[in-house]
């Protein structure tokens, strides 16, 4: 492909994308496709000759399309949003276009400052404390990690190498690995899987720590299990909680969703602002006191509902990071970013750098120490040109519209699940996920659960689907079996969300007439 077939190509291509977008409505939401359905559409070898590009882009269609799961179906409402904006997508194509492989500040000046700046933009938009600042008169800074999870490992690798450190200045004959045997992490019975992944990768022991009536983990509960694995010899380093004060909730709320990831290691703790499953809050000063009267590392993850942030109205459910030692969200998932984009920040990149860190010759530059070479920041070597999306995203957008934004989504949910909780059917409890308190009200999801048993709940979420006039995922928390309706694209307007709660009741009133 030549230069000008590539912009007879590239024109079209936009205005695929562009259509794919104002036409998305008419897609099935779901593929109505059998496991191996693209085997029969494409040869079982490369071509070995090239082919034009007008016979590529009809596979588009042909081969692709038909087994896609439309994410920004304004009637996608399941796992969580994947943000999806043209300025993130042209931000890509020219990520794509420099092609860079940005492990140190040599292989890219630019793709390592734009990330140093975008980062501290994003520290002040969310006021968040000054010590993660890459001016702040520590060594505190952010960086673009691919995801949540990676950012979360990141954070166990780096406590434990800390804490195995300090077990050998005691024992400087100790080996590495009989250190490791010291240490143990904890985490909520509601934090997300990659919590425990990533304990288990970092091979380190862990609790999982009951949770109080209102799913959230409790300073004393904590503080109990690191006293009794201190009796044991033990050095707790990592916690991952999840806590939500009910209390302040309506009757018929369920548990928030804002995501903070609590880890102790005796040394670290890792807490979530609403989980996956259920929404649950971890109440970061209370832990925060915990962790630093103990001496342990607390990573916050707010990866779903950390966007909100930049709403001052919603900023009060981040008090208590400034006990943090690290903090991470997704702005992929609620800030018009395209994936993968998720913002991890630290009060003292020592922690980090000195886990990851091998100087091969041919790596090594004059102005190392000068501005963060990136490698040192995260497991892989090579890294994409990622600031450019948050740029192009803040740039284009501004904080304005981007609040705007979030805003828009809250009130759709808030305003017209509000209406059917009033006038809900006398078989379905609608449970909204809202944080209500006197300042402030933040929506990220809505639990939905059919009186009865958990197989009927189980039955609707398969009926629904298989519908496939909307697309939803379930939970469970404790024993209950229940639904989730999460708000996905900004695409979604009022009359969807009546749409999908027409769908939910009609498909709810064949379930229960089938079970009787």
């Amino acid at each position: 492909m030549n230069d000008e077939e590539f912009e007879a190509a590239g024109q079209q291509m936009l205005k695929y994308v562009i259509d794919y977008h104002k036409n998305i409505r008419e897609r099935r939401v779901m593929p109505d496709v059998r496991p191996g359905f693209m085997r029969k559409l494409l040869p079982d070898h490369a071509p070995h000759t090239p082919e034009k590009w007008d016979q590529l882009f009809k596979d588009i269609e042909r081969v692709i399309m038909p087994g896609v799961t439309h994410w920004h179906h304004p009637h996608f409402y399941a796992y969580f949003p994947t943000a999806n904006s043209y300025p993130a997508i042209l931000a890509d194509i020219l990520s794509d276009t420099i092609a860079c492989i940005g492990f140190t500040w040599a292989s890219c000046p630019s793709c390592t400052e734009l990330e140093v700046i975008v980062m501290d933009w994003l520290v002040k938009v969310m006021d968040l404390p000054e010590a993660f600042l890459s001016t702040s008169p520590g060594h505190g800074g952010g960086v673009i990690q691919g995801t949540a999870s990676e950012a979360t490992l990141v954070a166990v690798l780096s406590a434990r190498t800390k804490f195995i450190n300090k077990i050998k200045e005691k024992n400087p004959s100790m080996e590495d690995g009989v250190a490791l045997t010291k240490l143990i992490a904890y985490t909520s019975r509601q934090s997300h899987s990659s919590v425990e992944r990533a304990y288990m990768i970092a091979l380190v022991k862990y609790r999982i720590l009951d949770t109080d009536e209102k799913q959230a983990l409790r300073g004393d509960t904590l503080k109990k299990a690191i006293d009794e694995d201190r009796a044991k010899g033990l050095t707790p380093f990592f916690v991952n909680i999840s806590s939500i004060d009910r209390s302040r909730y309506p009757k018929q709320s369920c548990i928030p969703v804002i995501k903070i990831s609590m880890f102790i290691f005796l040394s670290q703790v890792c807490a979530t602002l609403g989980t996956t499953s259920s929404c649950a809050f971890d109440n970061c000063k209370e832990i925060g006191i915990v962790c630093e009267q103990e001496n342990i590392w607390m990573h916050i993850d707010a990866a779903y509902a950390g966007s909100s942030f930049i709403c001052p109205e919603y900023r009060p459910l981040l008090d208590g990071v400034e006990h943090a030692d690290s903090f991470n969200f997704n702005p992929h998932k609620w800030m018009q970013v395209t994936f993968d984009c998720s913002t991890m920040w630290v009060k003292n990149s020592k922690d980090i750098s000195q886990s990851f860190s091998v100087e091969p010759v041919y790596l090594k530059h004059e102005n190392e120490g000068l501005m963060p070479d990136y490698r040192h920041w995260h497991i892989p070597l090579g890294r994409r040109f990622r600031s450019l999306k948050l740029w192009f995203v803040l740039r284009l957008f501004g904080v304005k519209g981007l609040q705007d934004i979030i805003r828009q989504m809250d009130n759709y949910a808030v305003t017209r699940f509000e209406q059917f909780l009033l006038l809900h059917t006398v078989s379905i409890y609608l449970y909204l996920s809202i944080y209500l308190s006197i300042y402030l009200s933040i929506y990220l999801y809505i639990h939905i659960y059919i009186c009865g048993s958990n197989e009927i709940n189980e039955k609707l979420i398969k009926s629904i689907n298989e519908d496939g006039r909307i697309h939803m995922v379930p939970s469970r928390v404790d024993d209950t079996f229940f639904l989730r309706l999460s708000i996905c694209t900004t695409r979604t307007q009022n009359h969807d969300i009546d749409f999908a709660w027409k769908v939910v009741s009609e498909v709810a009133d064949n379930v229960l007439k089938t079970a009787k």
